[in-house]
């Protein structure tokens, strides 16, 4: 067994204590929120929650869970999450799958023209008005066509298809296999890390994605996602209607109120992260040295 010298165990050390403090400053605002979301008003008035609970209250988590729009938006954002992403992984591997033939015709160009479009797009107002005209506007398909594949995730994909071995395919092609049968059942099946990477970033991020309902969908609040919901309700809580509306009058109610929501928007994905962890570390070591 090697035996590390002092200055090694002393980097090491460094290193540790370096990522526990980076750790710490990440999770104290989400610890600082569910505390809020769990304390009693008159403890927000006062300003006394800090990091732990105090005046154990889950009034805040009741009126969220019993308000229907609430849920609404949470059971669309779960669907519309769930499709994203299903849509987007089999965009991402039809789009990186071809590129990896060295026969394909026009290859070089294709990976040009593709990687042009990580650095350069048209803009919001062309976009709205290319979405207006194709009738997507007001429409759940807005949330879901544009974004469909990700470049940055195809280029990921792209490379973990080239690391598989040359010979697999091969192999198949010698015994028959179409190119579909060559990707159903040799590169789909050795390629679980990177998929689950993959779904990873695009679950996260549209679970987190606002920004393209709040620019194409104004009047159809039934395909409102929860984290667009979430930003007008604290974008408009200084309104005094506003606030009445949603229930944020009582004094101390509606910092909980504010705190819940946010964390009845974060529990959710939070909690997919590890069933995919030990896919996901494998995933995110793509393009790493190896011995």
């Amino acid at each position: 067994m090697k035996i590390k010298s002092a200055k090694t165990l002393i980097g090491d050390w460094v290193f540790v204590i370096i990522c526990v403090f980076i750790a710490i400053i990440c999770l104290l605002p989400m610890v600082n929120l569910a505390a809020k979301s769990l304390s009693d008003t008159q403890h927000l008035i006062r300003h006394e929650v800090y990091l732990w609970p105090r005046g154990l209250n889950f009034e805040a988590y009741q009126t969220v869970l019993s308000d229907a729009k609430y849920v609404r938006a949470f059971i669309w954002t779960a669907i519309l999450t769930l499709i994203c992403t299903l849509l987007s992984l089999t965009m991402t591997t039809l789009c990186a799958y071809p590129l990896i033939f060295p026969q394909l015709r026009g290859r070089a160009a294709i990976n040009i023209f593709i990687t042009i479009t990580m650095f350069f797009n048209a803009g919001t107002i062309p976009n709205y008005l290319l979405m207006n005209d194709l009738k997507l506007l007001e429409n759940p398909l807005v949330l879901i066509i544009p974004a469909c594949m990700s470049v940055y995730n195809m280029i990921i994909m792209r490379s973990f298809f080239y690391g598989i071995p040359d010979s697999l395919r091969e192999s198949a092609e010698i015994d028959g296999a179409s190119f579909i049968q060559i990707l159903t059942k040799i590169y789909i099946p050795l390629s679980k890390p990177v998929m689950a990477t993959l779904a990873l970033f695009y679950a996260v991020g549209r679970w987190n994605g606002y920004g393209d309902a709040l620019m194409y969908i104004k009047t159809n609040k039934q395909f409102f996602p929860l984290q667009l919901l979430l930003y007008n309700i604290l974008n408009n809580i200084n309104a005094v209607e506003v606030a009445a509306q949603e229930g944020f009058m009582q004094p101390g109610l509606k910092e909980s109120l504010k705190c819940a929501t946010v964390m009845f928007a974060t529990i959710p994905i939070l909690l997919i992260y590890p069933w995919l962890q030990r896919y996901f570390i494998s995933g995110v070591t793509l393009g790493a040295v190896k011995e």
